[in-house]
């Protein structure tokens, strides 16, 4: 079981500073792969204070020299935001300023305030994903390549900087059907989540993983499935319920962006208001896996034996969570709540081989 840290880079209040949010998820990667987790990931997001990571690809350059051992990966990047020429360069670049420790995630973004703001239609963001995607194969696959789509047309080109690893992995992050029937079939991996779902969602998403591979003539098994997931041990009821409402802020800000009814007071600041999936702190506390060491320990091994994961991505940095309480919470996972879930999984392992 891998394990990495999922980075949004959030500023819930001007009591954070631009510089200190990005300087302190620089931090939290550098923490991370002193505490063994095998990656980091950054997301993409523009405009507005629910993510302060416009470029998750700058972001892995930087890391990569501050960093020797953690993989780092973009969660993800929008392809529909992005010429694809310029794109496939900078894959180029970073596989090699990593020394081929890029993973590389794509998704077709869903904020229409963004979209607007690069002067793109989100409605047609899935075909510009997919003609992305196309180009992306063929440029880290050919030699020299040329194509030709609705939305790009590209002369035959070579891509000068070529990547370290023969093969980068590529992460998809969609529920929709013909996109994972397209990662299915090409072999690609697969970034997941229920959000603040419990055991619940967990089987239906497992259900519909299943079904899909299965219409398709796949074994799910064979496919890598990695899962965001909140999550947070402390002994300290306020300490949890703290992350448990900066979880709660996150949502609530994603789900105004994503249903387009944002409410600014200053023109940056998005206001907080509650919305149709709100949940109470308790449903949260009861949903995720947070609370003591071992009771986080059980929860995941529950929701590991459920989705059957091959990767866990803890989102740390949540909302205006103190950057020294997060330093600590990632050692802590580091120092007790990893290896305790990798020794029972290898111990099940075992006794059921």
């Amino acid at each position: 079981m891998e394990f990495g840290v999922f980075l949004l880079a959030q500023q819930r209040s001007y009591a954070q500073t631009s510089q200190s949010v990005i300087h302190n998820t620089i931090e939290q990667t550098v923490v991370a792969e002193q505490a063994g987790f095998d990656a980091a990931w950054y997301a993409e997001h523009h405009f507005n204070n629910y993510s302060l990571s416009p470029s998750p690809l700058m972001t892995i350059a930087h890391a990569a020299a501050r960093t020797t051992r953690i993989r780092l990966g973009s969660a993800v990047c929008i392809l529909p935001l992005y010429h694809p020429a310029r794109l496939l360069a900078e894959i180029g670049l970073v596989d090699t300023l990593s020394d081929g420790r890029l993973e590389l995630g794509i998704g077709s973004g869903y904020q229409q305030f963004e979209f607007e703001r690069f002067g793109s239609d989100l409605p047609t963001s899935g075909e510009i994903f997919h003609e992305i995607w196309d180009i992306i194969n063929h440029g880290l696959n050919e030699k020299v390549f040329e194509y030709k789509g609705k939305h790009f047309e590209m002369l035959p080109t070579s891509v000068a900087i070529r990547t370290i690893q023969e093969r980068v992995p590529l992460w998809i992050t969609s529920m929709n059907p013909g996109t994972l029937g397209r990662a299915f079939n090409e072999n690609a991996n697969l970034f997941t989540t229920v959000l603040h779902g419990g055991n619940d969602a967990l089987r239906g998403l497992r259900g519909r993983l299943e079904d899909l591979a299965s219409g398709l003539g796949k074994d799910l098994s064979k496919t890598k499935i990695g899962f965001l997931r909140c999550g947070f041990a402390s002994d300290s009821k306020a300490e949890v319920d703290a992350y448990l409402d900066s979880a709660r802020w996150a949502r609530r800000i994603s789900e105004s962006l994503k249903d387009r009814r944002m409410d600014v007071d200053d023109g940056y600041l998005i206001k907080e208001t509650p919305c149709a999936v709100d949940m109470t702190l308790d449903q949260l506390r009861q949903n995720l896996p947070v609370g003591s060491v071992n009771e986080v320990v059980d929860k995941l091994l529950q929701e590991i034996e459920i989705l059957k994961p091959n990767h866990i991505a803890l989102q740390t940095q949540l909302g205006d969570c103190d950057q020294k309480t997060m330093l600590k919470q990632i050692e802590l996972w580091g120092d007790k709540i990893i290896p305790a879930v990798r020794k029972e999984l290898a111990r099940n392992e075992t006794a059921t081989a």
